[in-house]
């Protein structure tokens, strides 16, 4: 998920930018607090002001479509009151390539 903030950042704010760490930044703990309604709307309206062309905001429009889309799964605020762990991309992917692996040998 977090690549997609990046990407919509970056419409924004250049690549070296302490702005786009704390657009980025914003964005998550929003996420973690419970407001996730609120982020895509709002991310959408920013691209929306400056009269950002079409392909110039479509990292934005991607972002958002994702946070809409998901939404059910980005509970996020419900998971850490309930204790639960949250992974990002970067631990998913190798945990399920690593346990893919484990069973194809297992079982295979």
């Amino acid at each position: 998920m977090i690549e997609y903030f990046w990407k919509a950042a970056f419409v924004f704010y250049s690549q070296t930018s302490t702005q786009a760490d704390a657009w980025v930044s914003k964005r998550l703990q929003l996420i973690l607090e419970g407001k996730l309604s609120s982020v895509a709307p709002g991310m959408r309206r920013s691209a929306t002001l400056p009269k950002l062309t079409h392909q110039e905001r479509k990292p934005v429009d991607t972002c958002a479509r994702y946070l809409l889309n998901n939404a059910k799964s980005l509970k996020y605020d419900d998971y850490l009151k309930a204790g639960f762990l949250i992974a990002t991309g970067v631990i998913e992917g190798p945990c399920r390539h690593l346990i893919k692996d484990r069973m194809d040998n297992h079982w295979g």
